[in-house]
């Protein structure tokens, strides 16, 4: 990335994070300007609708920064090598973190986004998102397999089914901020129930 191109980025991320916190409040989407963007990041209107075109792609592209970052952290977790049950603890906890972050508005109108279905019937972006996420569950299952905390009985498959209906219900608006004091005991209960008997 030669040095205009660095500028560039630097500053459609300003947009992003001004965006993000603009739209991360209870007036929400409808109610943010494009003039309240530019003011925030910095970053001329002008310019703002050159790299993202609109409003609309604005806020998608917030939505996917979003999640990229959280993948991010998540790859960092893995490459840390940490041993499965401190790995999948701190996973957990990474994906807690973020949810606190954010308001119901913002969480609503993400899930909205991520779940928009085209042709195939799910959208690219939460195809992209499976993908990289069950990459890095298959990863860890193996870790926790070669640790011998993780039950040799359990497929592949089942694993991956059983952990996104646990991260799907511990993403409900409803539920999470329940949960999040319990984040401990929660993961603890979850490792428990793949380890091998004894």
């Amino acid at each position: 990335m030669n040095g205009f191109e660095k500028r560039t980025q630097a500053k459609k991320n300003q947009v992003l994070e001004a965006a993000f916190k603009l739209i991360n409040t209870d007036a929400g989407i409808e109610n943010v300007t494009m003039d309240e963007i530019a003011r925030h990041s910095h970053v001329g209107k002008t310019t703002i609708f050159k790299y993202f075109g609109s409003k609309e792609n604005l806020v998608h592209e917030v939505f996917k920064y979003f999640l990229t970052q959280m993948g991010e952290t998540a790859r960092e977790i893995m490459a840390e090598n940490k041993p499965f049950e401190e790995t999948i603890i701190a996973m957990s906890q990474n994906k807690i973190n973020y949810l606190e972050k954010i308001n119901k508005q913002f969480y609503l109108g993400l899930m909205d986004y991520f779940t928009k279905k085209d042709d195939d019937g799910l959208s690219l972006m939460m195809q992209q998102y499976v993908k990289e996420s069950y990459s890095l569950m298959l990863d860890l299952f193996h870790r926790g397999r070669k640790e011998g905390k993780v039950d040799l009985k359990y497929s592949d498959e089942f694993l991956l089914i059983y952990f996104q209906a646990l991260v799907e219900g511990i993403s409900s608006p409803h539920i999470y901020p329940k949960i999040l004091p319990y984040t401990a005991q929660w993961t603890e209960l979850l490792i428990k129930g793949i380890a091998p008997s004894k």
